[in-house]
């Protein structure tokens, strides 16, 4: 083989073999992605559950102006499981993660109105049932925002990697999107 064939057929295996360390290099970090999801659905989940808990034990004993307390937090909870289904669907997806943390700041502004309203009636207060929910969201409020920033993370080391050079160059290619961030 001639020196120029040569130089020709080193170049390409090198470019290959850049090529590929660069989309292992990529699908690392966005298998990082999707772990630090599942701990947000996970903490999402575990916080739905004590919502709906908490909001079987109030809706009867709430009544009249305040029963809109409990339809708001309603209301925001299920767009808060639709959007994180969504997401679930695509992690990576920084429209679908945007939608999500919009619903979330919905539900964490219509939650005080009702716990403010729980604190208001003595008798639901002293309910175990009330007591347990109120004490699990507690709970989760750090394991959510830890979840969160784990995901944010994995998501700004993934985005750092496709806006990098010379991955920039094959992330429209291997169609490496960019993440959004809770």
């Amino acid at each position: 083989m001639s020196a120029p064939v040569t130089s020709t057929l080193g170049l390409l295996v090198i470019l290959v073999l850049w090529m590929l360390g660069a989309h292992n290099r990529v699908t690392g970090l966005k298998r990082q992605v999707l772990t630090a999801w599942q701990g947000v659905e996970q903490a999402f989940g575990q916080r739905a559950e004590a919502l709906q808990s908490l909001l079987r034990t109030v809706s009867p004993v709430l009544s009249g102006g305040e029963q809109a307390a409990i339809e708001a937090v309603e209301s925001a909870l299920a767009q808060v499981v639709e959007q994180s289904a969504q997401v679930k669907r695509k992690p990576l997806d920084r429209d679908a993660v945007a939608e999500l943390s919009k619903a979330d700041a919905v539900l964490g502004a219509t939650l005080p109105r009702l716990l403010a309203l729980v604190e208001y009636h003595p008798e639901l207060a002293h309910e175990a049932t009330v007591r347990e929910a109120l004490a699990r969201l507690g709970e989760l409020k750090p394991q959510l925002a830890y979840a969160r920033r784990a995901f944010n993370e994995a998501g700004t080391a993934y985005n750092a990697a496709i806006h990098q050079l010379p991955t920039r160059l094959l992330a429209p290619v291997l169609r490496f999107g960019e993440a959004g961030q809770l």
